[in-house]
């Protein structure tokens, strides 16, 4: 949404329009779900966090005063409740690891992994499934810091200067987790990526002469 579709959605949840109520489930319900989902991991857990997030702002519509984006603001609250669920021991909480225990070094000179996106036909399909799968779960492994670093950026599209206010962060630290985070998907991906380029690439000794 842009800034003045989010003011207009503010003053309509002011005046109590029930539409208004609907289209804020709509657009940012199930972004929030999916961001608490692959935070606390369980979905009752996300569930209760999206609950919490849009009631919150429901709760503060009289003191929002529309500083920065209105899709900032509810991540805060949503990464705000995910923490209070973790201190609370409501989910597993993580292995304290640093970023380098999952793979050596910065290998940030290497080339760029290229994801297919011309996926049409059911073989193709059932590649960007796979592929999705492992993507969830490279995201999954990594330290909560990083992972939602990496969820409002390159998933929810926050800017830097909004992630940064979100999670309490400076910008300069927010690029360096999401750098670092990125690379560790590349080296997660990469084998696989590598191995289906390779079973997709003819052999040219098979190729009649």
């Amino acid at each position: 949404m842009t800034s003045a579709e989010e003011q207009r959605l503010v003053e309509e949840l002011r005046a109590g329009k029930d539409e208004a109520f609907d289209l804020l489930l709509e657009v940012y319900g199930r972004r929030l779900y999916n961001f608490a989902r692959r935070m606390c991991r369980h979905t009752e857990d996300a569930r209760d966090v999206m609950q919490e997030t849009l009631l919150a702002l429901v709760r503060s519509l009289h003191a929002y005063r529309g500083e920065g984006s209105l899709q900032a603001w509810l991540f805060q609250v949503a990464a705000n409740a995910c923490r209070k669920m973790r201190r609370r021991g409501k989910f597993e909480p993580d292995a304290e690891l640093p970023l380098e225990t999952f793979f050596p070094g910065d290998r940030s000179h290497e080339a760029k992994i290229e994801i297919p996106d011309a996926m049409s036909n059911p073989e193709d399909q059932l590649l960007r499934a796979e592929l999705n799968a492992r993507l969830e779960d490279a995201i999954a492994k990594l330290p909560r810091k990083y992972r939602s670093v990496l969820l409002l950026r390159d998933v929810e599209h926050l800017s830097t200067e909004e992630t940064a206010r979100a999670l309490g962060l400076t910008p300069q630290a927010v690029k360096t987790r999401l750098h670092r985070a990125r690379l560790f998907l590349r080296e997660h991906l990469a084998p696989y990526l590598a191995a289906h380029r390779a079973a997709a690439t003819p052999d040219p000794s098979e190729r009649g002469g």
